[in-house]
């Protein structure tokens, strides 16, 4: 009974390693030297859709396998940077991008760390009026 325990262990040990293989990922062929420094410029400039905060040049997903081939492709079809930034926005939207653009629907984006930096500016200020009014009114009564 031992002996079967064992070996139906070792059989399902080596079944869950053999399930956590991943496809051998060819690797990308680019005609120049200035071509394969454009893909890796814009896989720097692109985000992982399925990583926090991670460029497609960093992210070892799946997804950013598929997209370092398709920025690849697109590469080799002679589109510019450009292109290919639109080509993936009007696929993924504005987050495959590290830096969106500013438009009416990323105000918030741009503008909301500035807004919260300037109100906490004025708290503080108040905060201070307030402490330095207290602590002369003590001074005063204490004379």
């Amino acid at each position: 009974m031992y002996k079967l325990t064992v070996f139906l262990l070792t059989i399902l040990m080596s079944v869950s390693v053999l399930a956590q293989q991943t496809q051998v990922q060819e690797p990308l062929v680019f005609k120049s030297q200035e071509q394969q420094e454009r893909f890796d410029q814009l896989t720097k400039e692109l985000r992982c859709l399925v990583c926090q905060n991670q460029n497609l040049a960093d992210s070892d997903a799946p997804l950013a396998h598929d997209l370092r081939r398709e920025v690849h492709e697109l590469l080799q079809t002679g589109r510019n940077d450009e292109e290919i930034k639109q080509f993936l926005v009007d696929r993924y939207g504005d987050f495959v991008l590290y830096r969106p653009p500013v438009q009416t629907n990323t105000y918030l984006l741009w503008f909301a760390p500035l807004v919260l930096f300037l109100i906490g500016g004025l708290v503080i200020r108040a905060s201070v009026k307030k402490r330095t009014a207290l602590f002369n009114a003590n001074k005063n009564s204490n004379d």
